[in-house]
């Protein structure tokens, strides 16, 4: 059980991510920067590090949209992926973990803006593991540097979760439950292949509320300078929003 809590995130990312989640196209990824390009107005041939970037779907439309890009993320499998799909290699992409950046000048104050996506965020246990991910997101920033971090609405996902769901992709029956435990949302995930063998992951992630989200990034010199409910713009309302799409910036120094 201690496996299950503390390293799914380690089990969940690989190739069968690709399929539960094959549903997320590229097309949606480039509706969504364009989205974030109007919200961060960046600088031209400005810097970002998407931050969780996965299969780099998010990250290949920054960089196509003229933008120097660099994509981190833990899993090596999905990082392959990211390779596969950037011939041109147009973005640097990165191995680590969001908790520990790597100690170089390239990650110390060198990104105009740090993007972290589709509710990358809240994996850990313990607050003080999700206030690191945000001191390297601070760590990463210029002074003035913008962010975007998008994460679920908890009240909304509380009031709309769906228990249980299966569908089949590629011959493969997905069945997914979910649940709300001790503050988290929790789901296992079992993918059942043509051939019979099962094989079964878990997620999950904390429930952050705005005023407690708001808090940890004062904590760490970062401010939030407004919140969107989803993207397309609209005003964030805690109980029907479906996101929760934090923009803020770093300040220039910690009080």
């Amino acid at each position: 059980m201690e496996k299950t809590l503390h390293k799914w995130y380690e089990e969940s990312f690989g190739k069968d991510y690709l399929l539960i989640y094959r549903h997320r196209d590229r097309r949606q990824a480039e509706k969504e920067v364009f989205r974030m390009m109007e919200w961060l107005k960046l600088p031209s041939q400005g810097k970002i590090l998407d931050l969780c970037c996965g299969m780099g779907r998010h990250a290949m439309s920054l960089a196509r949209a003229g933008y120097r890009v660099t994509g981190v993320d833990l899993s090596s499998e999905l990082l392959q992926e990211a390779r596969a799909s950037d011939p041109n290699e147009l973005v640097n992409w990165v191995e680590c973990d969001m908790r520990a950046l790597p100690e170089s000048k390239m990650f110390k104050e060198r990104f105009d803006a740090v993007v972290n996506l589709f509710t990358s965020f809240g994996y850990f246990e313990e607050d003080s593991e999700q206030l690191t991910v945000l001191r390297q997101i601070h760590k990463a920033l210029k002074p003035g540097g913008r962010f975007i971090i998008d994460y679920m609405n908890a009240e909304y996902t509380t009031d709309h979760l769906v228990p249980f769901s299966e569908r089949v992709e590629e011959g493969n029956l997905i069945s997914e439950t979910r649940r709300i435990l001790s503050g988290f949302v929790m789901k296992e995930i079992v993918v059942q292949g043509s051939n019979h063998l099962t094989r079964r992951y878990s997620e999950r992630v904390k429930l952050y509320g705005p005023e407690k989200l708001e808090d940890m990034l004062k904590k760490v010199g970062l401010t939030l300078d407004i919140i969107y409910g989803n993207y397309d713009g609209q005003h964030y309302d805690k109980r029907h929003s479906p996101r929760m799409i934090m923009v803020g910036h770093r300040k220039e120094s910690v009080g």
